[in-house]
């Protein structure tokens, strides 16, 4: 399973009742943050989420509402007592940025490493997640991300036995290994079942619609996107300025098949998001107005649901 936490909805500038856009990633032990603008530690504290098993940080871009953070971020999971590396992931132009905002927290007791990206780039995150990044649209380079949970194939323990294979090689078969024994071998694709469907959760932030990003993010359980401005009338300001309004969020998770739309990185001038949600409904039904702490554990399609947000 996986699960998300997002931390705060905000676009821009920390506001009073708003913390700025960042989510959290768990799954297998390892925990990923998306984003970190002003105060993110703080709210992560609030979210009771831990630390200590940070496994890696993952910028969208470098403008300030989303990177301003970090050395709070650092300082805190240094406080933590992790001593195990932490990588930083982010487009191009983020190895200089992380120097700089180092400067403040020179001194780590963790190895941190970073780690440019580019259109089309996958990596395999500890925790046996996959991430793909995807080139988007806005006034710096900027990537949007999904992360896939595979599901390994079911061990088929009675085709094993019929096929009289040793229980010491049993491990090796589930990993996808052929193994050999009495001068025989034995393939692992005779004893695994069909694959089987895995988890899917993409960000996308601080970008205009474009047209590989339905594909992009299609089949995800959750997309969580940006609603910088809630109407239609403000479509022509988002476009200046690099943003969505609602119902073009809508219009990518409805054509990228998506199960669930969280709406996030909220216009300081949008005060009650919630106003604007039918439009964004009448594209999607599935969207739902991003909250702070909001969690959702995703199971694989046949466990049963643990947790449920945004309903």
């Amino acid at each position: 399973m996986l699960d998300v936490c997002l931390l705060g909805t905000g676009g821009m500038m920390p506001m009073p009742d708003r913390w700025l856009s960042a989510v959290l990633l768990r799954t297998g032990g390892h925990t990923y943050l998306i984003d970190c603008g002003e105060g993110t530690q703080i709210s992560w504290k609030r979210s009771g989420w831990g630390f200590t098993q940070t496994t890696g940080i993952i910028l969208t871009h470098r403008h300030a509402d989303h990177t301003a953070g970090l050395p709070g971020i650092l300082y805190t999971i240094a406080h933590s007592m992790r001593t195990d590396p932490v990588s930083i992931y982010g487009p191009f132009g983020t190895e200089p940025l992380v120097d700089a905002l180092r400067y403040i927290v020179p001194r780590l007791p963790y190895e941190v490493n970073v780690k440019e990206l580019f259109n089309g780039d996958c990596v395999a995150l500890p925790g046996e997640l996959e991430m793909r990044a995807l080139e988007v649209s806005h006034q710096v380079p900027c990537l949007a991300y999904s992360f896939t949970l595979r599901r390994s194939r079911e061990f088929q323990r009675e085709v094993a036995e019929e096929l009289d294979v040793p229980v010491e090689h049993w491990r090796a078969l589930k990993s996808g290994q052929d193994v050999t024994f009495n001068g025989r071998t034995v393939a692992a694709e005779e004893v695994l079942g069909p694959p089987r469907p895995g988890i899917k959760v993409s960000m996308v932030t601080d970008t205009r619609p474009t047209s590989e990003l339905p594909r992009f993010v299609h089949g995800s359980d959750l997309l969580i996107c940006e609603g910088m401005y809630g109407t239609e009338e403000e479509r022509e300001r988002a476009d200046e300025r690099g943003h969505m309004v609602f119902p073009e969020a809508a219009e990518i998770a409805r054509r990228g098949d998506v199960k669930k739309l969280w709406l996030t990185h909220f216009s300081p001038a949008l005060q009650d998001p919630e106003e604007h949600l039918e439009e964004a409904r009448r594209v999607f039904p599935e969207t739902y107005i991003g909250v702070a702490h909001e969690t959702l554990t995703i199971p694989f399609p046949d466990e049963p649901d643990e947790g449920d947000g945004g309903t």
